[in-house]
């Protein structure tokens, strides 16, 4: 457009702002159209469900500690990282993800698969101190996390927050919230002192070990689902 021709249409306030206005929607609406969409083009794996209370504990004390500074979620669909890390990332894994934690450095490994890769009490004691499970690891200990108490008294608020955002909890989830979340800590705490580590169920490297050990599982229980159903 000329200078002459550029002056001439800001010359003129109606159809400026009219044409202003109508490319302003059209770029809103190529915006807004595929979010609306986005829910459709997410499949739906049935194996994947919402974090037991305990793990939605875990989850955030992992936010709270700024492990995604270092650690990535996301497993990309390439050769190298499935041989190290296990089979790629889906999308339908982080629907209830509310944020996700894929991730942007890798100063240490991916741990979208590492749960169930190593027994409760590896994780303690590389939280406790990482150079006993992974020598030469420039990992900083976490022993706080093991003195500390877990605040529980949000449990309940917690699963309502998150089922505002959509995550699918029934009112008796979070009626049982904490009764739910108090016996998967036992869970830990025995297996824990079946390697003769003794942890009070209300600390809180409980609760981010049991997120640890959900983290990638999901998509296990769905090849094991297929694996039952082929032999019906």
């Amino acid at each position: 457009m000329s200078d002459t021709a550029h002056r001439r249409l800001e010359g003129r306030a109606v159809p400026f702002t009219l044409l202003v206005v109508v490319l302003i929607s059209i770029g809103g609406l190529m915006e807004l159209v595929p979010l609306a969409a986005v829910k459709s083009n997410v499949p739906t794996i049935a194996s994947v469900t919402p974090y037991t209370p305990l793990e939605l504990e875990g989850r955030d004390l992992y936010i709270r500690e700024g492990c995604y500074n270092c650690h990535s979620q996301m497993v990309r669909p390439f050769r190298a990282e499935t041989l190290r890390y296990g089979e790629y990332s889906r999308a339908g894994e982080f629907v209830y993800d509310h944020p996700f934690q894929w991730g942007s450095k890798r100063t240490g490994p991916d741990l979208h698969r590492v749960g169930g890769k190593y027994p409760d009490a590896w994780h303690y004691r590389h939280m406790e101190d990482p150079q006993q499970t992974s020598v030469g690891s420039i990992m900083p200990p976490y022993k706080w996390l093991i003195a500390d108490d877990l605040d529980r008294s949000l449990t309940t608020r917690k699963l309502k927050a998150m089922k505002t955002l959509g995550v699918p909890y029934t009112n008796a989830q979070i009626a049982s919230a904490d009764a739910d979340r108090d016996a998967q800590a036992d869970e830990i705490v025995g297996r824990l002192a079946q390697a003769e580590i003794d942890v009070a169920p209300a600390k809180e490297i409980v609760a981010l070990i049991a997120y640890l050990q959900r983290l990638g599982t999901d998509i296990k229980k769905e090849g094991q689902a297929s694996l039952d159903g082929g032999t019906e």
